[in-house]
């Protein structure tokens, strides 16, 4: 800016008094914008928080995810296990000598069985689980989006 050198004499009162007041409504915005500048490193603290603890409780949820899908695996193999074994006591089943060993293979094709269904029971639990983890991650994520958009203009906005 170039200054430019007035005398005083040849400058009205009028003039000097508009000058101050534009000179006034200008260092008035000048602090306005500091005012904001100094609370805008405070709202994206904040928004960063949050988004870290957004992108954590995701974090989480996949991993709760993956955990009930591990424990579903678990169980079929449980499942294909005890089939296995039934088929083995089945066989062992009709050599039999006497009642006591019939009763006592019959009672653990039973227990077998049992374990079966329980496992069956086990895995629809962990669907059902999933099913709501699902829900719970795509709500995490839809609640990352708004965040992660403001950081973004806040952080242009500093820069």
């Amino acid at each position: 800016m170039a200054s430019v050198k007035v005398k005083t004499e040849d400058v009205s009162v009028e003039e000097k008094l508009r000058a101050l007041y534009t000179l006034q409504q200008v260092d008035s915005k000048i602090d306005k914008i500091k005012v904001v500048r100094g609370e805008l490193p405070l709202e994206v603290m904040d928004c960063e928080d949050i988004v870290a603890g957004l992108e954590t409780r995701l974090a989480n949820s996949t991993d709760e995810l993956k955990a009930l899908e591990d424990s579903i695996s678990d169980k079929k193999n449980l499942i294909k296990e005890a089939q296995l074994t039934i088929k083995k006591y089945q066989k062992q089943q009709s050599n039999v000598r006497n009642n006591r060993e019939y009763d006592s293979i019959t009672k653990e094709i039973e227990f077998q069985n049992l374990e079966i269904q329980l496992a069956e029971k086990r895995i629809k639990e962990y669907k059902a689980a999933i099913v709501m983890k699902q829900e719970v991650t795509q709500q995490t994520e839809e609640e990352l989006k708004k965040p992660s958009k403001r950081l973004k203009i806040q952080t242009k906005r500093i820069g």
